[in-house]
């Protein structure tokens, strides 16, 4: 009987069984064939289940998606997703750039400012100060990656504020529209 040790779910290491029983595990007669690597291979009853329920594999690991009793191929309605136009994107690059990179550069200038400050001794802040400006404008820098694509104009033809609060607001809408359509 073969002795199998896992040491990852693809892979694993055999002992080969003994040859003669009065030899010892502890002294192989070959010890340079201890150790030999082999791939683990499923057996037929490991998938047994998922074999039953009619699902090969879970989400997105399956090469052919399966369909239900809901969704047969006659039913589907597929609509070919839209394109973000190419100057909607390069807007939304560079405001999500500049509602990242401003708030981190912030907090990083923060912090060196609070260093000097220390060393030349005529700013002396609590640690928990430094660690709370960090908190907070890096917080808001990682917040900055949706805020810079809800309020960039979806509109190709008009370029939105400044700030692109009435935007922001708009797209906020429409997102959750457009999700609540998809899920009906």
């Amino acid at each position: 009987m073969k002795s199998l040790l896992s040491t990852s779910p693809t892979s694993s290491l055999y002992f080969p069984p003994n040859s003669s029983s009065s030899s010892s595990p502890w002294k192989p007669k070959n010890p340079t064939k201890l150790f030999l690597p082999i791939m683990a291979s499923k057996s037929p009853n490991q998938n047994r289940g998922a074999q039953r329920t009619g699902l090969a594999n879970p989400k997105g690991f399956s090469s052919t998606p399966v369909p239900s009793a809901k969704e047969t191929p006659a039913t589907q309605n597929v609509e070919p997703e839209e394109e973000i136009p190419q100057v909607v994107f390069n807007r939304m690059i560079v405001r999500i750039l500049v509602s990242v990179g401003v708030p981190m550069a912030t907090g990083l200038g923060l912090l060196k400012i609070f260093e000097i400050g220390k060393e030349q001794g005529f700013l002396i802040v609590p640690v928990w100060v430094a660690l709370l400006t960090t908190f907070l404008t890096f917080g808001v820098s990682s917040f900055g990656i949706a805020y810079g694509a809800l309020s960039t104009s979806w509109d190709a033809e008009s370029k939105g504020s400044l700030l692109g609060f009435e935007e922001a607001q708009k797209n906020w809408v429409d997102m959750w529209r457009e999700e609540d359509e998809s899920t009906q």
